[in-house]
């Protein structure tokens, strides 16, 4: 019988998915999806005649018998998730469900949001000799609780670009917090829905990219990307300050 496909539905815009996610979308009799941040013309890969169930109003538990159900049926079952399946996508619980069902499942990779985000902005989140890690995190509000070796001062410390998930209802906190490791002019974006046609960019620094953020209202579907690397954030190719350039391909690198 067809695994069940769970499927990264990269940033949002319809031509952000891999082939392999558009030809399971076409083929797919049974598509799960969340309404709450997918632009609907993703859903125009679906092939007609196709159930399509939002998973917007569904606990995890619904989420899984649909697609236990679904299988058993002999259908094709996808099961989309919002930018790529290897960040907070639920990709462990519901394939631990699966696995208790003897339902067999496969991941498709997505575009990730935050990858959509820095291309938005035609920035690299590693410069030479200003950043070379990136750190992707989340905070805690209404959700399940972080370790407690995963504060965001410590991460912050490492120097690193920072990218905060699930975080743009605490945007003034959040800056407040890394406003003794990052200073007050370190530069700050905020994509909301990026390739999607609500997409919102803001740009600021640790002391000014609240106000924006609360005016605008925003309280879902944005990535924060925080750090130096992030100087100049617009795509006008304008150098970071401090930036190196890569060994990797400098006419000094000896090439046998």
């Amino acid at each position: 019988m067809n695994p069940v496909h769970v499927v990264g539905a990269g940033p949002g815009a319809a031509d952000l998915l891999t082939l392999r996610a558009v030809e399971l979308l076409r083929r797919a009799d049974v598509v799960l999806y969340p309404g709450t941040y997918l632009d609907a013309e993703v859903l125009g890969h679906c092939r007609d005649g196709a159930r399509l169930v939002d998973t917007a109003g569904l606990d995890l538990d619904a989420i899984v018998d649909e697609l236990v159900a679904g299988h058993l049926r002999g259908e094709r079952v996808v099961r989309l998730v919002s930018g790529d399946p290897s960040l907070y996508s639920a990709l462990h619980e519901q394939s631990r469900r699966l696995d208790a069902a003897g339902v067999p499942w496969e991941v498709v990779p997505g575009v990730p949001a935050y990858a959509a985000a820095a291309a938005r902005v035609g920035r690299e989140l590693t410069v030479p000799l200003v950043a070379q890690s990136v750190v992707l995190t989340r905070t805690q509000a209404r959700s399940t609780a972080m370790p407690d070796t995963e504060r965001l001062e410590s991460f912050a410390a490492t120097g690193a670009t920072l990218v905060l998930h699930l975080a743009i209802t605490r945007v003034r906190d959040l800056m407040e917090r890394l406003l003794p490791t990052h200073g007050p002019d370190c530069p700050v974006v905020v994509v909301h829905r990026a390739s999607q046609p609500e997409e919102l960019v803001l740009r600021g620094t640790v002391a000014t990219i609240a106000a924006p953020v609360e005016q605008a209202g925003l309280r879902q579907a944005a990535v924060v990307l925080v750090g130096r690397a992030l100087a100049g954030a617009g795509g006008s190719g304008d150098p970071v300050p401090g930036a190196g350039e890569s060994w990797l391909y400098s006419a000094d690198r000896p090439r046998t």
